[in-house]
């Protein structure tokens, strides 16, 4: 199979292949380690995770590595993506790590010559789907999350609680579903072309006549929910089973017609300030450290070796909605299109 057809593998195809296998140990590289101590910095676009969650990293990997801090830069994907560009096209280079929720924009990145050539030295212990679609040398994934149904289960009867997609076009429901939106959120994005995929625009024209709450980030509907001004909507695991953790009400559906799963990248740019730091980092998003932390948060580990978060069903038993690089890069900028004449924002 060529390089180009492994990355156009489904990305539901992470369901099947998470095989365990030994995890190879990070090389000890004294040399990167002393330059990256030397720069003192880096800063990280971060946008696959929360911001406090975001920060949680930022400090993990400065207590692995001394003298090195992270200055977290912590934004909705495609604000991310745009603050990046406009870095680059003001030749004020800032973004030391970027790590998107779209996961066309490192193939973009990597066509204009923006992205650095850079072998982490774990890459090998990336489990296949996830090696499949990354982009070897320059770009590898770095977080995975499944986007499901989520309801407040101190409101919603268990009758009546959603089951899939189209139980949120239901009239109950009217004024109470929350979402992001794609235009801020690329995993929002991501979603909508999946659902687009099972059931058309059609079916965004009927939620839309239920009044749903758009929010921005793809945190937005568990903010809602947990305070009971929208009742059920779309959650993303990895900030779900961490809200949680902390005691909300937050019951989780696995749709009957699939989930989708956000499963995105990260890079060093082209003219990172602070290169040596930067390799050092994304060494470390590919280690069993990040990755526990990962896990622990309801994000499906991305290496061979760590075990998912106790209690979530594998992926291998659960329905995913197949996307491909190819029709994310395609539609997401349809998606964005076709929503602000549809929810007039």
């Amino acid at each position: 199979m060529t390089h180009t057809m492994k990355r156009r593998t489904a990305i539901a195809s992470v369901a099947a292949a998470l095989a365990a296998r030994a995890t190879p140990s990070l090389a000890d590289d004294s040399t990167l380690l002393a330059g990256a101590k030397a720069e003192g910095t880096l800063t990280w676009y971060s946008a696959q995770l929360d911001a406090a969650v975001s920060e949680e990293v930022g400090h993990t990997f400065t207590n692995s590595h001394p003298g090195v801090n992270v200055g977290v830069i912590r934004t909705t994907g495609q604000v991310a993506y745009q603050r990046l560009m406009m870095d680059i096209k003001n030749h004020t280079p800032n973004c030391d790590v970027f790590s998107a929720t779209d996961i066309s924009h490192l193939p973009i990145l990597k066509e204009r010559g923006e992205i650095a050539e850079y072998t982490p030295a774990n890459a090998g212990a990336l489990l296949p789907p996830f090696q499949a679609v990354s982009d070897p040398g320059f770009s590898y994934i770095t977080n995975a999350s499944r986007y499901f149904i989520i309801y407040n289960k101190d409101k919603v009867k268990p009758e009546d609680v959603p089951q899939s997609w189209p139980d949120f076009l239901n009239p109950r429901w009217n004024g109470r579903v929350a979402t992001g939106h794609p235009a801020f959120s690329g995993c929002t994005g991501t979603w909508a072309v999946g659902i687009r995929k099972l059931y058309g625009w059609d079916y965004f024209e009927k939620l839309a006549k239920n009044n749903p709450r758009v929010g921005r980030s793809a945190v937005d509907p568990t903010t809602l929910i947990n305070a009971g001004e929208c009742l059920v909507g779309v959650g993303a695991a990895n900030n779900v089973y961490a809200s949680i953790d902390k005691g909300n009400p937050l019951g989780v559906v696995y749709p009957t017609d699939g989930l989708v799963m956000c499963v995105t990248p990260s890079g060093i740019p082209a003219h990172a300030p602070h290169p040596n730091a930067a390799r050092l980092f994304l060494d470390w998003m590919l280690s069993p450290e990040y990755n526990h932390l990962l896990a622990r948060d309801g994000g499906d580990p991305i290496i061979a070796g760590i075990d998912p978060r106790p209690g979530m069903p594998p992926l291998s038993s659960v329905k995913v909605i197949p996307l491909t690089i190819a029709e994310i890069r395609k539609g997401i900028p349809e998606i964005i299109d076709s929503w602000r004449d549809t929810f007039g924002s």
